[in-house]
């Protein structure tokens, strides 16, 4: 199982477009864009995050292993991190200032703390690209992390990077 999250920007378009229709799109974009520029297999996130607020399945078989909460499909979304964490990416550019939706982050929010307890992460072990490579990514949210361990961990009993009476699925 996974024992972190980082959280990556896509550095497409910021879409005033927040439609399913878009989120779907913008999935195909981005695993178009692995496919042929990268040359991988699949998508490397293992989740997108529209700016509407829609959760998409990037690599394939990601959202049963999630479910589950004992499988995880292998990733590329970062270097040296693929084989122990899971990747969600962020539709949009968040460099310069620019600010996630509301709706984009509320869902952040609750992916996070869904995948904390369904794999047994602490919400302190959930990251941006930035920590592990010369990037810029995830832009802003980058900024945002530390917000993002406590909401993300307060629903559902997580913070402080432990899980108090939490017992693994």
């Amino acid at each position: 199982r996974p024992s972190r999250i980082i959280v990556h920007h896509t550095v497409s378009t910021n879409s005033t477009d927040y439609s399913r229709a878009q989120a779907h799109a913008h999935a195909h974009w981005v695993q178009d864009l692995h496919l042929d520029k990268n040359g991988w297999v699949d998508t490397g996130y293992h989740f997108l995050v529209s700016r509407g607020g829609w959760i998409t399945e990037g690599r394939h078989g990601s959202l049963q292993a999630l479910t589950g909460g004992r499988n995880f499909v292998l990733g590329s979304h970062t270097s040296g991190q693929n084989t122990q964490a899971v990747g969600i990416a962020c539709e949009g550019a968040y460099h310069a200032g620019a600010l996630p939706p509301d709706a984009q982050w509320d869902v952040l929010v609750t992916l996070c703390a869904y995948t904390c307890v369904r794999y047994g992460i602490p919400s302190a072990q959930i990251y941006g690209h930035k920590d592990y490579g010369e990037t810029l990514c995830p832009g802003v949210y980058h900024d945002m992390l530390p917000r993002l361990r406590e909401e993300g961990g307060r629903p559902l009993g997580l913070t402080g990077g432990h899980r108090p009476g939490a017992v693994p699925p």
